[in-house]
């Protein structure tokens, strides 16, 4: 939920840390360092650190100032379903439906519809989709996002040779788009 990055690491600068973990992941970091120079302070916050708190500090503050980001990182609630020709994803019931029939989808398969539907027509590449939706910071030669992008066409009743939504674009991702014609 929230990155506390000591800069004092024993093996890789903390900077170093929080430019690589910015670079894939938008989750919270606060920053916590007996460093306290306002020109550091100042190079980490426009670095991508949400906070930055100097040693000594006291539990009370900290939990504080977590509280603080995570209230700040919280997603806005939209209310309305995202639909997609005949598709529709309700996040805030956790609900889908394909022409208007229910979709028995896992937890990580409703996020995965939802994240890719909510940016319908765009091509989604796989290591966004394992730092966004599994919260994995590496794509690496991991298969998890292919096999639950096959479960999913499965269940939309498509395949990859005949895509309806789910479209790949080889070597750059996939892109959820509503079908063109009749199905």
């Amino acid at each position: 939920d929230v990155v506390l990055l000591d800069l004092g690491l024993p093996d890789l600068d903390g900077r170093e840390v929080l430019r690589m973990v910015r670079a894939v992941s938008a989750v919270p970091i606060i920053v916590v360092t007996a460093r306290g120079a306002e020109e550091e302070i100042v190079r980490l916050l426009d670095a991508g650190a949400d906070d930055y708190v100097v040693k000594p500090f006291g539990g009370a503050q900290l939990d504080a100032r977590i509280r603080a980001v995570l209230r700040r990182a919280e997603p806005e609630e939209t209310t309305a379903p995202v639909v997609v020709g005949g598709l529709s994803v309700d996040a805030r019931t956790r609900q889908a439906a394909l022409d208007g029939a229910p979709l028995d989808l896992t937890p990580r398969e409703f996020d995965l519809l939802h994240y890719l539907a909510s940016r319908a027509g765009t091509v989604v590449s796989k290591r966004e989709l394992l730092a966004d939706v599994w919260k994995l910071p590496y794509a690496g030669a991991d298969k998890t996002v292919d096999v639950h992008l096959s479960w999913l066409r499965r269940k939309l009743g498509e395949t990859a040779q005949e895509p309806r939504y789910l479209h790949t674009v080889r070597r750059v991702g996939v892109r959820l788009a509503a079908p063109e014609g009749p199905a």
